[in-house]
């Protein structure tokens, strides 16, 4: 069989190159795809841009795609999936009036109001006055958040007032993130520990993936600004098996069952971004309805299940039938980004060290592109790579070993993602070794 993956980045990588390895799958297109998915085996880019719906359903029509699944948020909101059924076509993910989890912030706070799921505290605003008459009167830090789409990027944490008055300013009057800001969302900090959520969903069965957790800030010790992601490791050891079964009926069985009262049925990856508070509180803190990037890179390096099958399954409400099987092991995905990210940064500069390799190591491309057969940078995040091992310590060092061949201008990443993990490891071996 063929098929599609929609969309340029490192999660789409990790997908094609997870598709590929299916007995039954042929050849799987990359729309657009970028240089890793160029030269990865069975793996064929297509130059359709990830937002352009009737290029990407005639294409599938054309080469009798059995299975297209998309990667990006945007095509999503934009009605890919509407489309491709509307031609017969299979396509996973969520229609678009079920992608409004994140297409609005807003929204979904309003949704979790109404279906009582645990979220921070907030208010929601249109109009600058208000909001700054409401943040003058909260404690901080407080956070500031975009309400559309902003690349993952439309968050900030202001530690003072002035900070928080400026980025409400700069959102609302769409300076910051265009229509995206013109909507915000201000809610409460909350401290304690994130997590990341992904399950694949025909509306009623769910399956879980393994858990895992982000990195957001691009530098050291979750300094500097918010990223769409530094790294990630999975699994995530906070999330035991009691609070995975608290997760499922606190939140996703009620997101589902609200959805579906509401007219919005929900088919496809459903990712949700936990805040877990010292005192053992459980916070949503947001919706995606996609893979998470780069939460997708340690994921698919840890499933065993064949992805191909089991989108199918639920898109043809055979999901009783399949379950999804993980490798034991940890991954770490370590994302390389140019200087500059998430701010302005230069693209183009050649890069060394990928013929590289080492075992247990893969390495995801996500803004990268072929200029005369080389390799060159073509966007902030660049690469992703993923070490996997008997434990998060092991996988880290397998990644940094492998991170430490490759170089180009201007290269940064955090040398700290997983960090959290190792130290509950070496709490645990220093534990159990007490007599």
């Amino acid at each position: 069989m063929k098929v599609l993956i929609v969309g340029g980045g490192g999660r789409e990588h990790a997908l094609a190159w997870k598709c590929a390895q299916s007995p039954q799958v042929s050849v799987v297109y990359c729309a657009p795809g970028n240089a890793g998915t160029a030269l990865e085996a069975k793996v064929r880019n297509v130059a359709i841009n990830a937002e352009d719906i009737p290029r990407l359903r005639d294409f599938a029509r054309q080469q009798q795609v059995t299975l297209t699944i998309i990667g990006p948020e945007a095509p999503l909101v934009a009605g890919v999936v509407d489309a491709f059924e509307q031609a017969g076509l299979a396509c996973f993910g969520p229609r678009a009036n079920a992608a409004i989890l994140e297409a609005s912030k807003a929204f979904t706070k309003e949704f979790f109001k109404r279906h009582q799921i645990p979220t921070a505290r907030y208010e929601i605003f249109t109009e600058y006055g208000s909001a700054a008459r409401y943040i003058q009167e909260q404690p901080l830090p407080i956070v500031v958040k975009a309400s559309g789409l902003a690349a993952g990027k439309g968050v900030v944490i202001a530690n003072s007032h002035l900070e928080a008055l400026a980025t409400a300013r700069d959102m609302l009057t769409g300076f910051s993130f265009g229509s995206a800001g013109q909507q915000i969302v201000v809610e409460e900090f909350l401290l304690g520990e994130e997590a990341s959520f992904i399950v694949m969903t025909d509306g009623e069965f769910i399956l879980p993936f393994a858990s895992a957790q982000d990195h957001k800030t691009v530098n050291d010790g979750d300094q500097g600004p918010n990223t769409g992601g530094m790294g990630a490791y999975s699994p995530a050891p906070i999330v035991d098996h009691a609070l995975h079964a608290r997760v499922i009926r606190e939140v996703i069985r009620p997101t589902l069952a609200g959805m579906a009262k509401e007219g919005r049925p929900y088919l496809g990856f459903l990712y949700a971004g936990l805040m877990i508070t010292p005192g053992g509180e459980l916070k949503v803190l947001e919706y995606n309805c996609r893979f998470g990037d780069p939460e997708t890179q340690p994921m698919m390096m840890r499933l065993r299940s064949d992805l191909v099958t089991t989108c199918l399954a639920l898109i043809k409400g055979n999901a009783a039938k399949v379950r999804l099987e993980f490798d034991p092991r940890a991954a770490v995905g370590v994302v390389l980004v140019s200087s500059g990210y998430p701010d302005d940064y230069t693209k183009g500069f050649p890069i060394s060290g990928l013929e590289l390799d080492h075992p247990h190591t893969k390495v995801f491309h996500a803004g990268t592109a072929l200029r005369e057969h080389a390799v060159v940078t073509a966007g902030g995040r660049v690469l992703c790579v993923v070490g996997i091992g008997e434990s998060v310590q092991a996988a880290q060092a397998r990644a940094y070993m492998r991170v430490d061949q490759i170089h180009w201008q201007g290269m940064h990443c955090r040398r700290d993602i997983g960090y959290r993990a190792i130290a509950r490891e070496v709490k645990s071996r220093s534990f159990s070794s007490t007599p």
